[in-house]
């Protein structure tokens, strides 16, 4: 046991010994890196400095050099602007010079020339008062005062210029006559030649077949109530009267005509006629007569190859089916606008297709007059307007008639096109009444010119025949007077197509043989 105890403390004491001199080594050791440490970290602090005075030296060359440069720049700029200076106020010196040369000339011109307005002065003095005594000479001479002389010249010339300005219109209107009708007789005749429209003369009745008498009691119903059901639904007044077979529909509007129309046709098939199979039925007719609308608005726009209208557009377009102007239908008439516009703006190198889209929708404004107040023209620019068509189309609307100045090439054919449709023989026709009253108006218009010794209105009114007093009449004021004549018309009347204006001066002699 002794032995053990002293060898663990032998070795307890080498390990003790062993610690011992590891830690004193390894401190040692790390003293000595330390060292070597700070000796390399010296060393590069010393060449870190080294570098960094060389690259400050570096930099200051640099920007020594960069301000030299700049100086030299700068030092060159203010040569060249120097000398700029130096050149403008050379060039002010000449002008300055050259002003004070122009002030000189023109101060001896206006002296000058205030000399030669004296000389003037005094001339036209001189002048004065030889022209009065030469004026008072001439008047004892002649023996008339200035103002008669002056009113016996004026006359003269005034003779002179109305022969002339006659001779003038004359010759005018004989090349304008000459040059004009060929090539519009071209064009017109070609145009209507290539565009063929049948035309149906429609009223504002319509006349129902029946299968039988009997069936008219049925519509009239138990104390006319059917009667009154239908008139109230349709806004159509049905006339039964002792027609066998057949009863009227009479009204207005075309459109609330065609649907009474169509109820009342499919009531006799049906033959179940009560208030509530009326109301049914005036409702199913209402809705074909919009499709047969569109379709109608839908078919114009195809057969004239005119598309891209507001579909709001089309179906009113498609309302004039049922429109009708002096018997001629309107969308009929409008599809020959169209046609006849854009062949005869083809012939003439204009826009066609622009040409067309105007004569198309010319009316437009006709298929809404029944329910909007004021003239169809307006309306119609108010519509093409709101749908956002062309100002050139817009512009057409509201030429065609006169009411303004048409200003476009395709206004001036639109007008002339709707003037072709409704003066072709059979297009349209007229009341009896309006008939009398406008050819008794032509003949008052052409009497109540001074002159004039008779007129008759022939051709339906189409041509007036004024018959002149040969003695009061000459031939030039005969052109002058045709001319008064026609624009009299123009302002006063309202008719279709146009009025041919005749006027004849004839001398006759007469003597008796004996």
């Amino acid at each position: 046991m002794g032995i053990g105890s002293n060898a663990i403390l032998i070795i307890t004491g080498a390990i003790l010994v062993g610690f011992i001199m590891g830690y004193f080594l390894r401190k040692y050791l790390a003293e000595a890196k330390i060292v070597s440490a700070e000796v390399e970290s010296k060393k590069i602090i010393e060449e870190a400095d080294k570098e960094a005075e060389a690259k400050k030296r570096e930099a200051v060359l640099e920007a020594n050099e960069e301000v030299l440069k700049l100086r030299n720049e700068m030092e060159r700029e203010n040569r060249e602007r120097r000398s700029e200076l130096q050149r403008l106020e050379r060039r002010l010196v000449q002008k300055e010079e050259t002003l004070d040369r122009k002030v000189d000339s023109i101060e001896k011109k206006e002296e000058s020339l205030n000399r030669k307005e004296s000389e003037i002065d005094a001339i036209k003095v001189q002048l004065k008062d030889v022209y009065s005594r030469q004026l008072c000479e001439l008047e004892r001479i002649s023996g008339l005062t200035s103002e008669d002389a002056k009113q016996i010249l004026l006359a003269g010339i005034e003779k002179e210029i109305q022969h002339e300005a006659a001779m003038m219109i004359k010759n005018i209107e004989n090349k304008a006559k000459e040059e004009g009708e060929k090539r519009a007789r071209d064009i017109i005749s070609m145009a209507i030649q290539r565009c063929a429209a049948d035309h149906v003369a429609e009223t504002t009745v319509a006349v129902i077949p029946l299968p039988s008498d009997e069936m008219k009691g049925r519509i009239i119903g138990r104390e006319g109530r059917n009667i009154r059901a239908f008139e109230t639904l349709t806004g159509i007044d049905l006339i039964i009267d002792d027609t066998p077979e057949a009863v009227i529909l009479s009204g207005f509007d075309p459109i609330r005509r065609e649907v009474a129309r169509i109820a009342l046709e499919k009531l006799i098939v049906d033959g179940r006629i009560h208030p509530a199979r009326i109301e049914e039925m005036v409702e199913k007719a209402q809705k074909e007569v919009n499709t047969q609308i569109r379709e109608a608005g839908e078919q114009a726009t195809f057969e004239t190859g005119v598309h891209n209208i507001h579909p709001e557009l089309v179906n009113i377009l498609g309302r004039l089916k049922y429109r009708t102007s002096y018997g001629q239908n309107v969308l009929k008439h409008s599809i020959e606008v169209c046609h006849l516009a854009g062949l005869m703006a083809s012939e003439l190198g204009a826009d066609s297709q622009m040409a067309k889209r105007a004569g198309l929708l010319h009316d437009i404004g006709k298929a809404v007059d029944h329910e909007v107040e004021g003239p169809h023209v307006t309306i119609g620019v108010d519509l093409a307007t709101k749908y956002r068509e062309a100002h050139e189309v817009i512009h057409a609307i509201a030429a065609h008639h006169g009411d303004e100045e048409p200003k476009t090439i395709i206004a001036v054919l639109v007008q002339a096109a709707d003037a072709v449709s409704a003066a072709r023989p059979g297009a349209r026709r007229e009341t009896l009444e309006s008939y009398i009253k406008r050819l008794t108006k032509l003949e008052e218009i052409a009497n109540s010119f001074e002159g004039v010794d008779k007129s008759f209105a022939i051709q339906a009114g189409r041509e007036i025949r004024i018959m002149v007093k040969p003695d009061k009449i000459d031939d030039m004021a005969a052109i002058r007077l045709v001319r008064d004549i026609t624009k009299r018309i123009e302002n006063e009347l309202d008719y279709p197509g146009q009025i041919k204006v005749v006027i004849i001066r004839e001398t006759r002699v007469v003597e008796y043989a004996k």
